[in-house]
């Protein structure tokens, strides 16, 4: 953990130290969590085409994971489950499929796990405060270690600063902001602490 420390750097925002030893805290709380809730708006850029959705995510660590959209409304109530053991799609028949956004697979509907798996687990490449809708805010930009800003796949995450709430994401490929992820009512809990 201290060589992670030391690897960290200012990503043009505010905060030193403080924000650096905030990230680490963060990823602590996120790493010990048993699961979240939040509402997601999510715009998938595809270059000529662009989709937006909304959709309710109940994010579980040992268990599925499920996302239900609630707009558009032609796609309404679809919802997809995610488990170690796979994926279902659930509504009457209907399929939605957009395509994937890189070359990982990334979807429009994958974006909550997605952006849950690059704070737990992803290299932090660098760290700095902003404000946000008024709002002290935690700016982290995650990326392999060898990789240079714009190459490759590059999340940014702006985390409430006291709450530790995921607040807003953007996935770029090779420098283009393919997904954007504004998060609403964002709910973590631990289930060690729900018990006492």
């Amino acid at each position: 953990m201290a060589a992670l420390l030391l690897s960290l750097s200012a990503c043009g925002g505010e905060g030193g130290r403080a924000a650096d030893s905030r990230a680490l805290e963060l990823r602590g709380e996120y790493l010990s969590m048993d699961g979240c809730t939040a509402v997601l708006t999510v715009t998938a850029d595809y270059g000529e085409r662009v989709y937006a959705y909304e959709m309710e995510l109940a994010w579980q660590r040992e268990g599925e994971t499920v996302l239900t959209l609630t707009a558009p409304e032609e796609v309404a109530g679809l919802t997809a489950r995610l488990s170690s053991d796979g994926s279902v799609l659930e509504y009457d028949g209907i399929a939605v499929e957009t395509g994937p956004l890189n070359e990982g697979g990334l979807s429009p509907l994958l974006a909550g796990p997605a952006l849950l798996e690059a704070l737990r687990e992803g290299y932090l490449a660098c760290v700095g405060t902003e404000t946000l809708a008024e709002e002290e805010v935690l700016h982290l930009v995650i990326r392999e270690p060898e990789a240079q800003p714009g190459e490759g796949t590059e999340t940014e995450l702006w985390c409430g600063w006291e709450s530790g709430a995921l607040l807003r994401g953007e996935i770029a490929q090779d420098g283009r902001v393919v997904l954007t992820c504004e998060v609403a009512d964002f709910r973590a809990w631990n289930d060690a602490e729900e018990e006492k």
